[in-house]
C-alpha cells in the first residue's frame, strides 16, 4: 500500500500540480495587490471610491455583489493586459526569431519528381 502510495506522489504530474498550485497562489497575491494598490486607487481618483456595499435590495446585499463582480472584472483586467497580451507578444518575438521551415511540396509534385527522376534514369 505504501510503495503505491509512493509511485502515485512520484508521478510526474502530482509534482507538476502542486509546484503549479503554490506558485498560482504566490501569482494571485501579486495581481491581487496590483487590482488593490493600483487600479482601485486609480479608479478612486478619477471617479470617486468604487465602494457599493451601501446598496441594499431589502435583506439582500447587493451592494456586496457588485463589489464582487468590478473586483473580478478589475483583476481579470490586469491578467490581460499585463500578463496574457505582453506573453502573447514575446511568443510572437520568439516565432519571428526562429527560421521558418520551408512547407512540404504538394502531394502531386512529389510524384510528379518521382516520376521524372525515374525517367532519367
Amino acid at each position: 500500500m505504501l510503495e503505491g502510495f509512493k509511485s502515485f506522489i512520484m508521478r510526474g504530474n502530482v509534482l507538476d500540480l502542486a509546484v503549479g498550485v503554490i506558485i498560482g497562489g504566490a501569482f494571485g497575491a501579486i495581481v491581487n495587490s496590483l487590482v488593490t494598490d493600483v487600479i482601485t486607487p486609480l479608479i478612486g481618483m478619477i471617479f470617486g471610491a468604487p465602494d457599493f456595499s451601501a446598496i441594499k435590495l431589502g435583506a439582500l446585499n447587493i451592494g456586496k455583489f457588485l463589489n464582487a463582480v468590478v473586483s473580478f472584472l478589475m483583476i481579470a483586467f490586469a491578467l490581460y493586459f499585463f500578463v496574457v497580451t505582453p506573453m502573447n507578444k514575446l511568443q510572437e518575438m520568439s516565432k519571428k526569431s526562429e527560421p521558418a521551415t520551408p512547407a512540404a511540396p504538394p502531394e502531386d509534385i512529389v510524384l510528379l519528381r518521382e516520376i521524372r527522376d525515374a525517367l532519367k534514369k
